[in-house]
C-alpha cells in the first residue's frame, strides 16, 4: 500500500498552493460584490488558470478538456478550499464544469446542451430539491405526465443554485410516483419555456442566493427526456457521489487554513505575559484540528483513488461528506475561539468559514440521513 501521491500530482498541488497563497488570499475579502464574484476578479483568476493549464478540468479529453481523475480534482479543490475568495459550492475559475449527466446525453442532445456548456455559450443548473423533498427523493411531488409527443411538467423546486444565470435546467421529476426513486426521470428544460418561472432568489447566511422555481403546465418534447423514464436518480447518483467527496476535499482546505490562522495568531497574542500558544487549552484545540485533518486526508484521498479505479464509492462518499463537513466546522469554531473577538469580524475569513461549513452539514445530505444509510451498510457488512 503506497500512501505517497504521484510526483506529477504533488507538483500540481504545490503549484496551486503557491497560487492561492500569493494571488488569491491577499485579496480574498475584495473578491465579492454582494453574492456574486466581481467580474474583474473572476476574469483575472480564469485567465490565470488558462495560463497555468488548469482549464476544463472535469471535461474529458475527447471534448477538449483535461479529463482529470477525481484524485487530481480533489487536490485542486482542497487547495481552493483554503480561501473564501471562491464560491463555497462551485469554484468557477476552472472553466465550465458540465455535470456527469450531460455526458450521458444522446448525440442530438449533446449538440444542443453539452457542447454549448463546454464552450461557455450556455449555463445550467440542477433541480432536485423541493420544499418537502430533499434528502428523501421518494418524496418528490413535481411530476411529468406523458401526453402524445410531449410531457407536461408541474411542480416546485427550492434551493436551486445558479438558476438565475442558467439557460436550461437539468430537472428531476416523478413520472411514476408509485415507484419512489425508481420512478424519477430527468429532463432538459430550457428556462425560457412557457410556464417556467423563478419565484424568488432566497438570500442565505452563506451570502449566496439559491432560487425557487415553479413549473406550471410546462410542455417539453419527449426528446428532452434524458435516457429512459425512471433513469433520473441513477443518472444523478455519480454526480451526487463525487459532489460529496468534493465536500471532503473542501473541508481539508478549510481545516488547513484554520490551523494556519490559529497557529500564527496564537504565537502573536500575549495574555498574562505569555503567548496563548503556550496555553494547554489552545494547544489541545489545535491538536484536535490537526488529528482531524490527518484522518480526513486519508479518507478523502482513498475515496478518490477508489473512484478512479472504477470501484463503488457510495459508502466512502457518505463517510467523507459526513466527517468532512462536521470536522471542518469544528476546526473553524476552534479557530474562532482562539482568535476571540477579532474572529467575529470580517477582517478575517474565519466567520465566513464558520458560516459556510455549518451550512455544508445540511446540504447534499445531512449527517442524520447519511448515518441511516451507513447503518444499513454496517449491519450487512459485519453480519456474522
Amino acid at each position: 500500500m503506497d500512501f505517497e501521491l504521484p510526483e506529477d500530482l504533488r507538483m500540481m498541488r504545490e503549484q496551486i498552493r503557491r497560487f492561492v497563497d500569493k494571488e488569491i488570499i491577499p485579496t480574498e475579502r475584495e473578491a465579492y460584490d454582494g453574492p456574486e464574484m466581481r467580474p474583474e476578479v473572476r476574469a483575472r483568476l480564469e485567465a490565470r488558470m488558462k495560463e497555468m493549464g488548469y482549464w476544463l478540468i472535469t471535461t474529458p479529453v475527447e471534448y477538449g478538456g483535461l479529463g482529470l481523475g477525481l484524485l487530481a480534482r480533489v487536490l485542486l479543490w482542497e487547495e481552493m478550499g483554503r480561501t473564501i475568495a471562491l464560491p463555497s459550492r462551485k469554484t468557477q475559475i476552472f472553466g465550465p464544469e458540465p455535470s456527469p449527466i450531460l455526458f450521458q446525453l444522446n448525440e442530438e442532445q449533446k449538440k444542443d446542451y453539452l457542447l454549448p456548456v463546454i464552450a461557455g455559450e450556455k449555463d445550467c443548473c440542477f433541480a432536485l430539491t423541493e420544499p418537502d423533498a430533499g434528502s428523501d427523493p421518494a418524496g418528490i411531488r413535481a411530476t411529468a405526465v406523458r401526453e402524445g409527443d410531449n410531457y407536461v411538467i408541474n411542480g416546485y423546486k427550492r434551493f436551486i443554485t445558479n438558476a438565475q444565470h442558467s439557460d436550461f435546467v437539468q430537472l428531476l421529476v416523478s413520472t411514476d410516483r408509485s415507484k419512489g426513486p425508481r420512478g424519477i426521470s430527468a429532463f432538459l428544460v430550457d428556462m425560457d419555456t412557457p410556464g417556467v418561472s423563478i419565484v424568488r432568489a432566497q438570500p442565505t447566511m452563506m451570502d449566496d442566493e439559491p432560487c425557487e422555481l415553479a413549473f406550471d403546465n410546462v410542455r417539453v418534447h419527449a426528446s428532452k427526456l434524458i435516457g429512459r423514464e425512471g433513469d433520473g436518480f441513477k443518472l444523478a447518483q455519480d454526480w451526487i457521489n463525487t459532489g460529496r467527496i468534493r465536500h471532503g476535499a473542501r473541508a481539508l482546505g478549510v481545516i488547513r487554513r484554520c490551523l494556519e490562522l490559529a497557529t500564527d495568531y496564537s504565537k502573536q497574542r500575549i495574555t498574562f505575559g505569555k503567548p496563548i500558544a503556550d496555553r494547554q487549552a489552545v494547544q489541545w484545540m489545535m491538536v484536535d484540528s490537526h488529528l482531524d485533518l490527518e484522518q480526513l486526508t486519508l479518507l478523502v484521498y482513498r475515496a478518490a483513488w477508489r473512484y478512479d479505479r472504477g470501484e463503488d464509492v457510495r459508502h466512502d462518499a457518505f463517510a467523507v461528506k459526513m466527517l468532512g463537513d462536521r470536522l471542518s466546522f469544528q476546526a473553524a469554531d476552534r479557530c474562532l475561539q482562539i482568535h476571540g473577538g477579532i474572529g467575529f469580524t470580517k477582517e478575517l475569513p474565519i466567520e465566513k468559514f464558520w458560516r459556510d461549513q455549518r451550512s455544508m452539514m445540511v446540504t447534499e445530505g445531512p449527517e442524520e440521513v447519511l448515518r441511516m444509510s451507513l447503518a444499513r451498510h454496517v449491519l450487512e457488512a459485519y453480519a456474522g
